[in-house]
């Protein structure tokens, strides 16, 4: 058409006066046209026409606008026809495509079979259709192996999203939270009692519920035995006081108050019965007058500067906690503060009802702000101190019966295999068997993986039996 076109202009300045005659050349030659011309009408001049059958139509004004059939513009102008010739990486487009069965080649390529392009487990030994009008995928040699292992292009693993990440040596922390409850510690309750058969004479003001310190008097008594015991330790023989202090001393007196009755040489006819430790008065029994027998509880005093905590655990996340794992408390009745414990006992026994088991958690308390039977929370830190092989818990394809990961083997290639998980904490799980540090593992889509490799083994199963004889 450019050609033409210049062919034409060319005649139209000859043909002007006799200057033809005269000079026997033309005015113009088609560079100086050319020239003239706009710099793409120049180029399409010199290009050659297209040989081949069309490839595709596009915009007359070469706009980025393509159509598989012809097709004209909006102002009713044909799109330009594309030749084989003219574009390259299109030659073999506007052949015949060449279809071939399954054993044959393809290229330099030999086809298995074709799959259908749905992911159904239908297979074709010659190309065909969908019911919807698909073709079928063929399937070369070499995409395929009897272990699963899948081949993904790079353009369906772009789409697809695949993502993989290196197996590493982690430790795996696992932060429960589990329902408690504040008790005493029962090592820290103490029992008041007479070890000998006394009169309560009077009883000091304390109350159950009154905190008390140690060596504060608690009750006056007198006792016949104590008062015999303390004779002898006033007298003159040695022997007698030695046995007197002996006597006084199993009685559950102090040191500090037979030291006064020897230094005294009085035998009293009351004493002081003190305190043994710093606690709070959990039951009074002790009343003025009241003849006490030996061994009777008087009083019962509980040190709660220390507590302790007990937590129910599912039996299922037991395997997490061990002896000495952190642990932080909260209560609700004291929002914003945090108690931080240890754990120092897991119960050995699960309770059927709720199939749990206690662990005991001991913290400070010397402020007293923790009450017996709070409700309280705990957060314990487990998992396991020593690093292990761990991949992300997106890794771990869980089936119920069986754990799979997919290794990623590079050049589109992923492999699945089964391996034992172990511990599970943070975002992260821990790999028993199966996986060793510094492989890549499937993170992302690989449930895709998952079902083209059930797909691709599922066919390689059927296509055996189809070539059985």
């Amino acid at each position: 058409m450019i050609r033409t076109l210049l062919i034409i202009l060319s005649l139209a300045a000859a043909s002007g006066g006799g200057y033809i005659a005269g000079s026997g050349e033309l005015p113009f030659d088609s560079a100086v046209v050319a020239s003239w011309l706009p710099s793409e009408w120049s180029e399409a001049a010199e290009k050659p026409e297209g040989t081949g059958p069309i490839v595709y139509y596009r915009h007359p004004d070469r706009k980025p606008e393509y159509s598989g059939t012809p097709k004209k513009t909006a102002d009713g102008r044909d799109f330009a026809p594309v030749r084989a010739s003219e574009d390259i990486g299109f030659e073999d487009l506007g052949k015949p495509k060449q279809k071939a069965v399954a054993g044959a080649s393809l290229g330099d390529r030999k086809v298995l079979y074709y799959r259908n392009p749905m992911g159904l487990p239908d297979t074709s030994p010659m190309p065909k259709k969908d019911s919807m009008g698909m073709d079928y995928i063929p399937v070369f040699e070499g995409e395929v192996d009897d272990s699963g292992t899948v081949r993904v292009s790079p353009g369906k693993l772009q789409r697809t999203g695949v993502r993989s990440v290196n197996a590493t040596l982690s430790s795996i922390v696992r932060r429960l939270r589990v329902p408690g409850t504040v008790t005493l510690d029962e090592r820290r309750v103490r029992m008041v009692a007479m070890r000998t058969d006394a009169f309560v004479e009077s009883v000091a003001n304390v109350t159950t519920g009154d905190r008390v310190l140690e060596g504060q008097p608690l009750f006056q008594f007198f006792s016949k035995d104590i008062a015999a015991a303390a004779a002898e330790l006033v007298t003159q023989q040695e022997t007698s006081a030695k046995g007197g202090a002996l006597k006084l001393r199993n009685f559950g007196l102090s040191d500090d108050v037979i030291e006064g009755i020897r230094r005294s040489r009085k035998v009293p006819d009351r004493l002081d019965f003190d305190a043994p430790v710093s606690g709070v008065v959990l039951e009074r029994l002790a009343m003025p007058g009241m003849m006490a027998e030996t061994g009777q509880t008087l009083f019962r005093i509980a040190d709660t500067s220390r507590i302790w905590v007990l937590a129910e655990v599912p039996e299922s996340q037991l395997d997490a906690i061990a002896n000495g794992a952190k642990a932080t408390v909260t209560v609700r009745s004291l929002p914003g503060r945090t108690f931080a414990g240890t754990v120092a006992v897991v119960y050995p026994e699960i309770r059927t009802e709720t199939r749990t088991a206690k662990v005991r958690v001991e913290l400070d308390n010397k402020d007293g702000a923790l009450l017996a039977n709070m409700f309280a929370d705990v957060a314990i830190e487990g998992g396991k101190a020593q690093p292990v092989v761990t991949v992300p818990d997106t890794a771990v394809i869980d089936t119920g019966e069986r754990q799979v990961v997919f290794l990623d083997l590079g050049d589109g290639r992923f492999e699945p295999r089964n391996v034992k998980t172990g511990l599970r904490g943070d975002g992260r799980v821990e790999i028993a068997e199966g996986v060793k540090a510094g492989d890549r593992v499937v993170v992302a889509a690989n449930f895709l993986l998952d079902a083209e490799s059930n797909l691709t083994s599922a066919i390689n199963a059927m296509t055996a039996e189809e070539a059985k004889p």
